[in-house]
């Protein structure tokens, strides 16, 4: 789902009568944008959307025709039913750099020879809107005993063309071996 059919929000109704009535307000700002715009979606949409895209995913809004391209910038949630209650998106301009977040995703971590730990989920960077990363996915299939992979051990992350806001070297994941002796167990 990288295009999402908007529209111009409702000036008469309340956040809560939109809410009530399945819809869920939204706005843009930023990206060369005199004023935000205040939108709407569907709340079957929002939640396709998020089905499939997470905060820092980067997708098109069509408002009446025009285009924008867009960063998902926030989303709140009811707390009570998960429904998606507001959705800020950030509008993007191509030669403006973004701060946003990678989410890394663990691939065969079932097949995993011992304790896995994974430290960081989400890798900030700044980049320009053609260069975003959304999803990085590390692959466990050959991992051992013993191994530890850094910020920098990602390919995608060695990229010139995005500029990482933490450590290279920030440790992402470990596998320690299962067996390990408890300071309290009995001798």
């Amino acid at each position: 789902m990288n295009m999402i059919k908007v529209e111009k929000r409702d000036e008469q109704a309340t956040a809560r009568q939109l809410r009530r009535a399945g819809i869920v307000p939204c706005c843009v700002y930023g990206g060369g944008l005199k004023n935000s715009i205040s939108i709407q979606m569907r709340q079957q949409t929002a939640a396709q959307l998020f089905r499939e895209k997470r905060v820092g995913s980067r997708v098109q809004l069509d408002l009446d025709g025009k285009l924008f391209p867009v960063q998902i910038k926030e989303r709140t949630r009811n707390a009570l039913d998960g429904t998606i209650e507001h959705i800020q998106f950030q509008a993007l301009k191509a030669d403006q750099k973004i701060n946003s977040v990678a989410h890394i995703f663990l691939k065969n971590a079932d097949a995993v020879p011992g304790i896995l730990e994974q430290m960081i989920y989400e890798v900030p960077f700044a980049s320009l809107p053609e260069d975003m990363i959304d999803t990085v996915f590390v692959d466990l299939g050959d991992a051992t005993a013993g191994m530890e992979i850094a910020v920098n051990d990602i390919p995608e992350f060695q990229s010139d063309r995005i500029e990482l806001q933490i450590k290279k070297d920030s440790m992402v994941l470990r596998i320690s071996d299962k067996k390990r002796i408890s300071p309290y167990s009995a001798e």
